[in-house]
């Protein structure tokens, strides 16, 4: 997927958000009640992020675009 992300959108509860932890990109759901980045997949455990240095929210995901047809 291509995602368009916006820098000047409030992060608010429940954005997709993209996250670089340990300097890797990464694209979540935030959960800023229980402060911490959530998986689409239910398979993945979430990953706190109060007090995380090494966590910078690059953006709000404002689009995305899918590409269906495979080459």
């Amino acid at each position: 997927d291509l995602l368009i992300i916006d820098r000047s959108v409030e992060r608010s509860h429940g954005a997709i958000v993209v996250a670089a932890i340990d300097g890797e990109l990464t694209c979540k759901i935030l959960d800023k009640r229980r402060m911490q980045l959530l998986s689409a997949n239910k398979d993945y455990p979430p990953l706190p992020i109060d007090g995380r240095e090494d966590l910078i929210i690059e953006g709000i995901v404002t689009y995305s675009i899918k590409r269906h047809l495979k080459a």
